[in-house]
């Protein structure tokens, strides 16, 4: 995002771990979660700021940074997970495309979790898309709890993106 400053690491790793200050606690923690289950090591830093415009920053940022693993010769480019957190259970698909875009069937329009609105998290997811090339396709078949929707969802994206990343081996990706 033009004016704020944002820096991005990230790497393949056997276990994903991450370094998020979005100055977002919410989005960091779901950052987090998406770094384990992909098993990437991240550093992922945005000048504060604006909430949205935090939250778009890290997510344009880190799309940017996964853009070469996913784009690399002998990535699968491709992945798929679901995953739950607590009652919630999420699934994400995602595939490399030239015309990158966010599909769900999740509807969170006025509700806050932990002072962060659902729609930032949608235009974060917007921006990850963007950045790194990527159709997303998000779906959740249980929930109650909006945070614990949010950590499945993410969760489940970061598994993918994981899968993505790497060679698929034996025709399944891995």
């Amino acid at each position: 995002m033009p004016g704020t400053h944002t820096s991005v690491r990230v790497e393949l790793a056997r276990d994903g771990s991450a370094s998020v200050a979005t100055g977002l606690s919410v989005l960091d923690h779901l950052v987090g979660e998406l770094a384990r289950t992909a098993r990437i090591q991240l550093a992922l830093e945005v000048a504060p700021g604006a909430a949205d415009e935090e939250a778009l920053a890290a997510g344009r940022g880190l799309g940017d940074a996964l853009s070469p693993l996913l784009h690399a010769p002998g990535a699968s480019g491709q992945g798929w997970a679901w995953l739950p957190a607590e009652e919630a259970l999420a699934g994400a698909v995602i595939e490399v495309s030239e015309r990158p875009l966010v599909a769900s069937n999740v509807d969170f329009s006025g509700q806050r979790v932990g002072g962060l609105a659902s729609d930032v998290v949608a235009r974060f997811l917007n921006e990850l898309a963007a950045g790194a090339g990527l159709n997303i396709h998000i779906r959740v078949v249980e929930g109650k709890d909006p945070q614990h929707v949010l950590i499945a969802i993410f969760k489940a994206l970061g598994a993918a993106i994981g899968q993505a990343c790497r060679p698929s081996m034996g025709g399944e990706v891995q």
